[in-house]
């Protein structure tokens, strides 16, 4: 794999019209950004998918949900990379040009960029420190992580896990099995509001309980309900 042209960027969105513009924004300031640009939208009620339609080279709507929005974009992209971004991520210039450096390894399979969030303070840099270090240790990423995988590989795993939550931990728990992750250290910028919106100390407790529940054997669709509830 040699050629970054054929790397696809799979955006899922709900409701997030602002977002969306913003990242496209950040892709279209990467001069030398040659990459398929697919968003999926989850049935939104603002106006997301008409950014996708006007701005995007593949824009999509399925039914609601962060697994199957990814699944649909991947099946509907291109290349031979697959690129997973949030659509409420900031990508810098550096991140690009990183990524096809680790792409062009012919060793590499899958990997994932540190995070960082966007506000300021101790607690928020420490959850960015956290999530970066305890995925170097575990080899598992979030979503926020910008996961980025070969076509081939996420084909040989049955793809995208189709679960209500946590597809993103299963999804790297399977790539794991094949490979470390590629760690790439220049961070993508990623939304605090999850922690802005509960508290910070209360959001932790919630997702690490929901990530010990899911580690020994809850059903994600036991898991969803939890945390919509306290969404």
């Amino acid at each position: 794999m040699s050629d970054a042209s054929s790397i696809s960027i799979v955006v899922p969105v709900r409701d997030d019209a602002d977002a969306l513009a913003t990242l496209l924004d950040d892709l279209d300031a990467i001069a030398d950004l040659r990459a398929e640009r697919v968003v999926v939208d989850g049935r939104s009620s603002d106006g997301s998918f008409a950014v996708a339609r006007s701005r995007a080279d593949v824009a999509l709507q399925v039914a609601p949900g962060r697994a199957v929005q990814l699944a649909a974009g991947v099946a509907a992209s291109a290349g031979d990379w697959i690129w997973m971004l949030h659509a409420d991520t900031r990508v810098p210039t550096q991140a690009w040009a990183e990524l096809r450096r680790a792409v062009r390894d012919e060793r590499a399979t899958w990997g994932r960029f540190d995070v960082r969030l966007d506000a300021a303070g101790w607690p928020y840099r420490m959850i960015g420190a956290s999530m970066n270090a305890r995925s170097r240790v575990t080899g598992i990423c979030t979503g926020d992580q910008g996961i980025f995988v070969r076509r081939d590989a996420l084909a040989s795993i049955g793809g995208v896990p189709l679960q209500p939550l946590m597809e993103d931990i299963e999804l790297t728990r399977r790539l794991r099995r094949r490979a470390r992750p590629v760690c790439i250290e220049v961070p993508l910028v990623a939304s605090a509001r999850r922690w802005q919106r509960h508290g910070v100390f209360p959001t932790i407790l919630l997702m690490w309980r929901l990530r010990l529940q899911y580690y020994f054997g809850a059903a994600p669709e036991e898991l969803v309900r939890v945390y919509y509830d306290v969404r």
